[in-house]
């Protein structure tokens, strides 16, 4: 015995004094073939630059089947397609999910699988949001490709202040066996009540039979103000383990109450302006694979990992509309980089919060920083292989250019990053670069140790518009990292090929240089006229750049109008009304499925207590701009303009506000 264990903790020496090198990367080309031709490319919120299209990807608990869940080109239609995933080919019939708009998470089960997608209310529905806006939806099938249940997080008779929609849902999907629940996070926007037009986030708690559940402490309707980045994990618990990126200046882990509250625990100060932070945790189509649990495909441990990109934050002032314990910042760098958390368990950051002392000259110090330069860094995720290690990846631009205010920039692409993390926050040795792979799907390990992730092969820019690259997928490929070598574990799966970049042996450029860990970036980089937000790069509500043009998007000035985020706490959930059901069934309200869906989820009236809304009552009308560029709910009737001071002078902006 103890011989057996002396070798146990040798062999995990051996393991996390290696570091990751390109024979542990492998890719395995256009392996599956897709049912339907699909669009890779996300135009990002505002600014028109693209971003990945998510691809959920998720693989059953014994390991033997996996599902891929991709939108169809079309943009109507989420297809679910079964895979082998040692061979990351299709298996069996996709199931096609119709009238679904977005992939929006997915779990596999050894029996099926669930998804998380958004779809419009039943024609005729009394209470349903107009113009066909979709609401949230969860669905279970079984292995044959069954619906067994489906259970609308959104619409009428759910919430008693406000209904609400999704028409971007941008969060994500987690289940845990132990707890007995899935969790979904997601964002929404009110369509009727007081909250009419504004954007924030839920947390629903749905159980294994598909009845959605409000529990207290866990569940929330209205959380993070214009919710621009989620990450959520399961926990054995409920409440499960929750970040959001909001816009009045921090990230919040925000498990405790689910909001954005001060007595939650601040992760990081942010430099941002309404609807808008840095593209912390991926912006549009970005929300997966920010936060992991360590213990890898068995993940059972408490602790947690969770990356984000920022730009730093300096010379901290007081937040006065939020009121205390809240900051504005402004950005110690000009583009963005990699910065990661530890919590030692799903309420507890390992080390120091951000600071909220008004004057801090340095709001970012106890930022644990994976890059340090002049680099932009952007698409972070995260996944463990175990108990004590863990992958960070990121995309980068080496000569970026960052021509809007608190999102994203562009430039040439010079590659996906990965990096080794351990369970103590440090960096194992120097990251490995790949030019032709990325991550574009739900990071997943497999019961090998390996962590296995889907993308499309193509030639990826980041130096122009989304709409100049115009993309049809019909393959799908994979690619894997395992720290036993060639690909992954004892299965090594079928997975071939292998990067074309060096060796993590070799240093990454200057412009990419990994951060000592836990150093502040020393690059304090004012913004000068050539990359300084200005009154042509602030974004309206003219359209994105119709050319490929890698100078930049421009956009006009908004015309002018005031306006303030309105913020409410998330509060213990009330009673809901005596007999309102959370998905009605015959007789009710609206139009019911034939199927077990409302069946199952008809009589769950009794767990669901919404928690209040704010009262907009005393806010005018919105404007309504119709060629705003897709963003949150590409929504445009829901802008509204507010002024900012931007680098000591006055402008006007125009954002979605939720």
């Amino acid at each position: 015995m103890r011989f057996s264990s002396i070798i146990n903790v040798a062999v995990q020496i051996s393991v996390a004094a290696a570091q990751i090198t390109e024979s542990m990367l492998a890719k395995s080309v256009d392996s599956m073939t897709l049912k339907s031709s699909f669009n890779p490319i996300k135009e990002a919120y505002w600014t028109g630059l693209p971003h990945h299209r998510r691809t959920p990807f998720a693989v059953s608990p014994d390991g033997k089947t996996g599902y891929i869940a991709y939108l169809d080109a079309s943009e109507t239609d989420v297809h679910v397609q079964a895979l082998d995933p040692t061979t990351f080919k299709e298996t069996g019939t996709a199931v096609t999910v119709t009238g679904a708009k977005e992939a929006g998470g997915l779990v596999a089960h050894n029996d099926g699988f669930a998804l998380l997608t958004n779809e419009a209310l039943p024609s005729g529905t009394s209470g349903a949001p107009p113009d066909n806006t979709p609401v949230a939806v969860l669905y279970r099938y079984d292995a044959s490709g069954t619906q067994t249940w489906k259970t609308f997080l959104g619409g009428p008779n759910i919430d008693s202040d406000n209904n609400l929609a999704s028409p971007d849902i941008n969060g994500d999907l987690v289940f845990s066996e132990a707890a007995g629940y899935y969790a979904a996070y997601i964002v929404v926007t009110a369509y009727s009540g007081s909250a009419t037009g504004h954007f924030g986030d839920a947390i629903r708690y749905i159980t294994t039979d598909g009845k959605l559940e409000n529990i207290p402490g866990a569940s929330s309707s209205w959380g993070c103000s214009h919710n621009t980045g989620i990450a959520l994990e399961a926990a054995d618990a409920p409440p499960f383990a929750s970040l959001c990126a909001e816009d009045q200046g921090a990230l919040w882990l925000n498990t405790k109450s689910q909001g954005m509250m001060n007595d939650n625990v601040k992760v990081s100060n942010e430099h941002v302006i309404n609807g808008a932070s840095n593209e912390a945790m991926g912006g549009m189509s970005g929300s997966y694979s920010g936060m992991a649990r360590f213990g890898g495909a068995k993940a059972d441990s408490n602790s947690y990992i969770f990356t984000w990109v920022s730009r730093g934050a300096i010379d901290l002032t007081a937040n006065t509309w939020m009121g205390d314990g809240y900051t504005k910042s402004e950005n110690r760098t000009v583009a963005r980089n990699v910065a990661i958390a530890t919590f030692s368990d799903k309420n507890t950051l390992v080390g120091e919060e951000a600071t909220s002392v008004v004057g801090s000259a340095d709001g970012d110090s106890q930022v644990n920083w994976v890059t340090n330069g002049s680099a932009d860094c952007q698409n972070a995720h995260a996944a463990t292989f175990d108990a004590t290690n863990a992958l960070v990846t990121w995309e980068q631009i080496d000569s970026p250019q960052c021509n809007f205010d608190a999102m994203g920039c562009q430039g040439a692409f010079s590659g996906t990053y990965y990096q080794q993390i351990g369970s103590d926050g440090k960096k194992v040795g120097e990251p490995l670069k790949s030019m032709d792979s990325f991550v574009a799907g739900d990071m997943v390990t497999m019961p090998d140790g390996r962590i296995c992730w889907p993308y499309v092969a193509m030639d990826w820019k980041l130096d122009g518009p989304a709409n100049a690259m115009q993309a049809s997928a019909s393959k799908m490929s994979f690619a894997c990292i395992g720290l036993s070598g060639s690909g992954g574990g004892s299965s090594g799966g079928s997975a071939t090929g292998s990067s074309t970049a060096p060796a993590s042996s070799a240093a990454p450029s200057t412009a990419s240089s990994a951060a000592p860990n836990g150093a502040t970036p020393t690059e304090y980089t004012a913004p000068t006229e050539n990359n300084a937000p200005t009154e042509n790069s602030i974004p309206t509500e003219a359209a994105a750049p119709t050319g490929y043009e890698p100078s930049g998007p421009e956009a006009p000035a908004a015309p002018p109008s005031t306006f303030e985020t309105v913020v409410t706490p998330s509060a213990a959930p009330t009673d809901a009304p005596e007999g309102v059901p959370v998905n009605p069934g015959p007789g009710e309200d609206y139009p019911v499925d034939d199927t077990p869906a409302e069946t199952a989820t008809s009589d769950s009236a009794a767990n669901t207590t919404p928690a209040p809304y704010p009262d907009f009552s005393g806010f005018p009308d919105f404007p309504s701009f119709t060629g705003m560029p897709g963003g949150y709910g590409g929504y445009g009737g829901f802008g509204k303009g507010k002024e900012c001071n931007i680098k000591g002078r006055t402008v006007t902006i125009t954002t979605t506000v939720y």
